[in-house]
């Protein structure tokens, strides 16, 4: 990857004193590209979104934005900070003041942004720029929430966004609550922002079909931990952990029946060891110590069997159970 613009430096991340997620590290390089932070719910995704967006301080490690540790601003360097990466959630319904009118909305943004100078016919020119650069037409400013479709409250989250002029969107579910059709459009819309204001994104999602249109690097958490990282076509054409080979065995695939992931999907994870050893099909004695991340391949994975689901992802739909 290329010199980083975000980055977390192993960040532990605790609630309550228990720590949720684990010594992770991620870098988001100076765009545009995207990176992808994928696995199931509850896996800590959101929760790392969260600190890097200032919101949570690490127990241990640190987020660094540049060579600055976040935890280590100004009053106003934090606000300059919490305009250059902004979040896009999942659902448009709640992200927006359903009493505010769209105008209004992105009226507001502008108020904190480098463009806050603007008055009148000027700022009214701005509101309907953005609405235009997300593919909405400015006669949807007086509208509230309710009145437009999920699409148009999704369109008008990632305007609100660019009105303070980022380089980093936190992209948390984005499509979740979409429908196909709508989803595959927002897709679209990302994309093209992305290259035309040379964004990075951190793409929070446990829908790997989504990733490769957006992302270049990838990293897969489970229980609060990187279990694979490495370029997006890697990791999705040969995984090297057994999780990432059953969410990408769990994959729709066109004319087939819908598939489950493998393993135990109704078993938690392990304590101690590998976390995800109680649900792995190929689990074995070693896999009682915790795996560190090591080089694979161009990529980091933390498991015993790396080498042996590289060769053959399909050995975790097997009856195996012994190398």
């Amino acid at each position: 990857m290329t010199a980083d613009l975000l980055r977390a430096d192993g960040v532990t991340l605790s609630y309550a004193k228990r720590a949720v997620v684990h010594d992770v590290s991620l870098e988001l390089p100076k765009g545009p590209t995207g990176v992808a932070l994928v696995g199931e719910s509850g896996s800590g995704k959101t929760t790392v979104a969260r600190a890097l967006l200032g919101m949570i301080e690490p127990t241990s490690g640190r987020v660094m934005f540049g060579e600055m540790d976040v935890s280590q601003f100004s009053r106003s360097e934090r606000a300059e900070y919490r305009r250059t990466v902004q979040p896009v959630f999942q659902d448009g319904t709640e992200a927006l003041d359903p009493r505010m009118t769209v105008g209004k909305a992105l009226a507001e943004a502008l108020s904190v942004s480098p463009d806050a100078h603007l008055r009148g016919a000027a700022r009214a020119s701005r509101v309907s720029e953005l609405l235009d650069d997300v593919g909405l037409d400015g006669g949807i400013v007086d509208r509230l929430p309710h009145q437009i479709s999920g699409g148009q409250r999704q369109r008008v989250c990632i305007a609100r966004a660019l009105a303070v002029r980022p380089k980093v969107l936190l992209l948390d579910e984005p499509t979740s609550a979409l429908d196909v059709t709508v989803q595959a459009k927002i897709l679209d819309l990302l994309r093209r922002l992305q290259h035309e204001h040379s964004l990075t994104y951190l793409l929070i999602t446990h829908n790997l079909a989504i990733v490769e249109s957006l992302c270049s690097y990838t990293a897969v958490m489970f229980a609060g931990r990187v279990v694979e990282q490495g370029p997006t076509r890697e990791v999705l054409l040969s995984p090297s952990h057994p999780y990432t080979a059953s969410l990408i065995a769990a994959l729709p695939r066109m004319g087939g029946q819908i598939p489950t992931a493998v393993g135990r999907a109704d078993v938690g994870f392990a304590e101690s060891g590998c976390s995800f050893r109680m649900r792995c099909p190929i689990a074995i004695d070693a896999c009682l110590a915790s795996p560190e991340l090591a080089s694979i391949g161009g990529r980091h994975v933390s498991c015993f069997r790396a080498n042996d689901v590289n060769g053959d992802p399909s050995i975790v739909n097997s009856k195996e159970v012994t190398p």
